[in-house]
């Protein structure tokens, strides 16, 4: 008795311990999707919670390519892939987008899903960008002057796609020197252009922060940058030396403001200037925080998933997983009877588990993880009812009730173990091998056995137990 109350104890403590999970992630999907993107956006979204996937939630599935040819020579694909990586899936936790599916696939491919966003050129913009802040003094050399004044009243571009010059603009340019494009100003203001020297005293690799802030007098929103201790002393000696020349701030190969040093800025910080709204100040604050991508990624393909298509999806599968459910509950109460009956009680606190279980794991949840889950609690109740199977051939040879519960469970066990454990090695195979979708599939059912084979053996055995300390003598099957 003692150890059958231990166990009791521990089936009431999961279960108690399972609905603690369960309770943050029904509060968040009770809220409106209003409510849910302001809290996201406030970065305060619950952490143990079960995410939707892409294909139920909705969003935009991106597969990007790392320009393996503007890698600098001593850097190895491998780490590039892994930084590459790290940044983008820094990026996208800093926006406020959770649990984020991002993966590498074939040498230099990336794959990206954002569920709950649907604008691509949002998220575009702030995975794709290369990062890249420099600091370039203005050369305003008469020839420079000349330059610009030739770019900005040409017909053509004067710059090619690469950014490079056109042989016309590359004749006028001063050595050392190169033109850049000014970011886009009001509506209807011609494109200004910069003269700037090729020599980069400072990147954005010694940055340690950047937030958005509001200019005083007008209004407008920069971003305020620091520093780190070696940057903030390389920053000090360059405007020291440079007073009165103006400093280009350059991200990704466009000026954003080019102010004028007055004198020797200390301490470390900066200001950029520019035509942004709010949230481009605020993406680009993000991109800078979490540093600059170590070459360009391309986006290659582009798929975009309307939470509609997400929510019929939901609600089919809802509908034909409570169906199934039903189906199978109302055949194992006829067929078994209160055998059945124990078998269904096991199959929903196998369902209790498995679901917090993937809510403390903070797991996302896709169709084929739905699919993965069913699976799971298919073999679940299989596995129940080897064991009421065995159960009737014991009672058969009319063996005493003592007898025939650990005798069934003993000779299903075999069969239990192997079904799960075949089942189990496809599940690590398809993990390893297969893609976001289908490794979504194989984690769900890999839980989904471990708790399955947790329910139909020792639950169930725990019910049996308890039967036969009030009805030795009897047993319904």
């Amino acid at each position: 008795m003692k150890t059958l109350h231990w166990k009791i104890g521990a089936i009431l403590g999961l279960l108690i311990f399972s609905f603690w999970l369960l309770y943050p992630g029904i509060e968040w999907y009770t809220k409106t999707d209003g409510e849910r993107s302001k809290i996201e956006s406030m970065r305060m979204r619950p952490a143990r919670i079960m995410n939707l996937g892409l294909d139920l939630r909705g969003g935009t599935h991106l597969l990007l390519e790392l320009d393996i040819e503007k890698l600098e020579k001593k850097e190895k694909l491998a780490d590039a892939m892994a930084r590459a990586i790290e940044i983008i899936r820094n990026r996208v936790d800093q926006y406020g987008v959770g649990e984020t599916p991002i993966a590498r696939q074939g040498d230099h491919w990336i794959s990206v899903d954002l569920p709950g966003i649907s604008n691509t050129e949002e998220a575009e913009n702030l995975i794709g960008k290369t990062a890249l802040l420099e600091f370039r003094l203005v050369n305003d050399s008469s020839e420079a002057q000349a330059a610009v004044s030739r770019a900005e009243t040409m017909d053509d571009l004067p710059l090619n796609k690469d950014g490079s010059p056109t042989p016309e603009i590359a004749k006028l340019l001063p050595k050392g020197s190169g033109l850049f494009k000014a970011a886009p100003g009001p509506e209807g203001e011609s494109a200004r252009y910069y003269v700037l020297f090729d020599s980069v005293p400072l990147t954005g690799a010694y940055l340690e922060n950047a937030r958005v802030s509001t200019d005083q007098q007008f209004g407008t929103p920069n971003i305020d940058f620091t520093f780190n201790k070696e940057g903030g002393r390389i920053f000090e000696q360059f405007t020291g030396a440079n007073v009165g020349k103006y400093l280009a701030i350059v991200l990704d190969g466009v000026v954003h403001t080019a102010p004028v040093i007055k004198t020797r800025i200390g301490g470390g910080s900066g200001v950029i200037e520019g035509s942004f709204t709010m949230e481009e100040a605020r993406n680009l604050a993000i991109i800078l925080r979490a540093g600059a991508l170590p070459a360009p990624v391309n986006i290659i393909e582009k798929r975009v998933v309307g939470p509609g298509l997400g929510e019929d999806s939901i609600k089919k599968g809802v509908s034909a997983a409570g169906i199934g459910f039903l189906l199978v509950v109302v055949f194992m109460l006829i067929y078994y009877r209160a055998g059945g009956f124990v078998a269904n009680v096991a199959l929903g606190m196998n369902f209790v588990f498995l679901i917090a279980a993937m809510s403390y794991f903070g797991a996302t949840l896709t169709l084929p993880g739905i699919a993965g889950m069913i699976l799971s609690l298919a073999m679940a109740i299989d596995a129940n009812v080897l064991v009421l199977e065995r159960m009737r051939e014991e009672q058969a040879l009319s063996k005493p009730v003592a007898m025939i519960i650990p005798t069934a469970y003993d000779k299903a066990w075999s069969a239990i173990l192997d079904s799960n454990v075949t089942t189990w090695i496809a599940a690590i195979f398809l993990f390893q091998f297969g893609s976001g979708p289908v490794k979504g599939f194989a984690v769900t059912l890999t839980i989904g056995l471990l708790v399955g084979v947790f329910t139909s053996v020792f639950v169930t055995r725990v019910v049996y137990e308890f039967w036969l300390t009030s009805n030795p003598k009897e047993l319904s099957i």
